[in-house]
């Protein structure tokens, strides 16, 4: 089983900026994917941007440019640095992980408790 701790949300002014940290522990032996999604009052919930053991980065378009996202595989942490803040990125985001194993179903989903994020105009 995997922990995640989420920790950098809060209330900033448009224009500001926030750094989102999201620690995994317990079974971390296999780290696939790491990422962030947001869901916004009366939204479905949606990724932001994804960051894979290899390979590229992929962003939401409405995000391309601010945010950037980062891991530390030595500390199993993900972050997101969001720049530029705009009021339509108030939402509570939520960290995600896949983590693979041995045996089917090869790859399992957690999901941090989700931090808030509100952007002021």
């Amino acid at each position: 089983h995997v922990q995640l701790e989420e920790s950098g949300g809060g209330l900033v002014q448009a224009g500001g900026s926030l750094r989102l940290s999201c620690a995994a522990s317990g079974s971390v032996f296999n780290i696939n994917a790491m990422g962030w999604y947001r869901q916004a009052p009366g939204k479905q919930r949606e990724l932001v941007a994804a960051i894979p053991s290899a390979g590229s980065t992929n962003y939401t378009d409405s995000v391309k440019g601010r945010f950037t996202i980062s891991r530390d595989n030595a500390k199993n942490t993900v972050y997101l640095q969001m720049n530029s803040l705009k009021p339509e990125d108030t939402a509570v985001y939520y960290c995600h992980v896949k983590v693979g194993t041995p045996l089917p179903p090869w790859e399992y989903d957690y999901w941090g408790q989700g931090t808030q994020v509100t952007v002021s105009s």
